[in-house]
């Protein structure tokens, strides 16, 4: 009998045997392409990182709420070229749009999207009109927000994804890796208490299921991720951000491989993302070159800067080169080959991962 085959969307199937890297990867570049061709926006000539420094901005971790507000402001006029916030917040979200911002909660304490950051962002949302209790800010677990500071009296409705419950059925993701699926995966399935255990394929699959929050609960995503970099992705930027954290199943996407990691870019590509996303923000007041996402402060510094650009890749792109300096002279590993997936965000036609096709614009005060 031939052994089950697995479905890769591309008209092409796999026997769930064939195992090897090559096999695996020909059917993967096919994803690929598929994903591009469904882009139909080109790539511009040049995409624009926009980045604000202020060494007050941060002292003994702890932010200066005026000083960030200030930077969060700068760079979101220079974004947009708008002479005033509530025109430039306008310009980026409509009155009738449901409104979420995508937070790194995964650091705790010191390395949470700091909530100086958010609330800015959000002050300048309600001057453009939408109501504070509207908007929706989310990771996948908010562990580290309290100690971060956010609390209920900020108004604006704090979210973590519920196991299982918090996946939408309906809006999948398949891809030619299989997944050993836990508890809070949607098809994961229990033994009931059954005398005989389940067996290793029961609890495997190759679909991942995206959250509620960004499949049905908002309409335009502001993605605010922490500068960091990623023990298994490379760097926990803007792509990663937005995938990683909003899937199930996604363990097998996390497995420190250049096959994995390359698929965060052709989940970006799904229009449940790409088609929400409107501006990347990047924290980077408290910035991690190694052992991230999850708190290390010994491979952390104050870098006292925030980046935007509405091209995730371009502003990763930056912010990969900026923590593989730091880990060079630290005499840490490069990550490049984990973060592969930053240049395959340019094949499916994310963004600019180009250098010369890069523009760094400083905001000055």
């Amino acid at each position: 009998m031939a052994p089950p085959a697995l479905s890769t969307g591309c008209n092409v199937t796999l026997p769930l045997d064939m195992t090897s890297f090559r096999n695996v990867a020909l059917v993967w570049f096919c994803a690929i392409g598929t994903a591009f061709a469904q882009r139909s926006t080109p790539l511009p000539d040049k995409s624009i990182v926009y980045t604000v420094h202020d060494a007050n901005a941060i002292a003994g971790y702890q932010t200066n709420p005026r000083v960030v507000r200030s930077m969060v402001d700068r760079l979101i006029l220079a974004v947009t070229g708008q002479p005033d916030l509530a025109r430039a917040w306008g310009l980026l979200i409509a009155p009738n749009d449901k409104v979420g911002i995508k937070i790194s909660a995964a650091g705790g304490e010191l390395f949470t999207t700091h909530h100086d950051v958010v609330t800015a962002i959000v002050d300048g949302l309600v001057a453009a009109g939408h109501p504070r209790s509207s908007i929706v800010v989310w990771d996948r677990s908010l562990e580290g927000v309290r100690g971060a500071g956010y609390k209920k009296a900020d108004g604006f409705e704090l979210k973590a994804i519920a196991p299982r419950d918090g996946y939408d059925l309906k809006a999948t993701f398949t891809a030619p890796l299989l997944g050993k699926l836990v508890w809070g995966d949607v098809d994961y399935i229990s033994d009931g208490g059954r005398s005989a255990p389940l067996s290793d394929t029961e609890n495997t699959s190759n679909v991942s299921h995206f959250a509620r929050i960004i499949s049905s609960d908002v309409t335009k995503i502001i993605n605010v991720p922490v500068m960091s970099n990623s023990t298994t992705n490379g760097i926990a930027g803007c792509l990663y951000n937005m995938t990683i954290p909003n899937i199930d199943n996604w363990r097998r996407f996390a497995l420190g491989t250049g096959f994995g990691a390359e698929s965060v870019a052709i989940i970006y590509a799904n229009p449940v993302i790409s088609q929400k996303v409107i501006l990347n923000l990047m924290d980077g007041l408290a910035a991690q070159y190694a052992g991230g996402p999850q708190s290390q402060p010994n491979f952390a510094l104050h870098h006292a800067t925030l980046y935007a650009s509405k091209d995730p890749v371009a502003l990763d792109t930056i912010a990969l080169k900026r923590l593989e300096d730091w880990r060079s002279k630290s005499n840490v590993p490069p990550i490049g080959r984990l973060a592969s997936y930053v240049q395959a965000a340019t094949t499916v036609g994310l963004g600019n991962s180009d250098p010369s096709r890069i523009e760094v614009k400083n905001v000055g005060r």
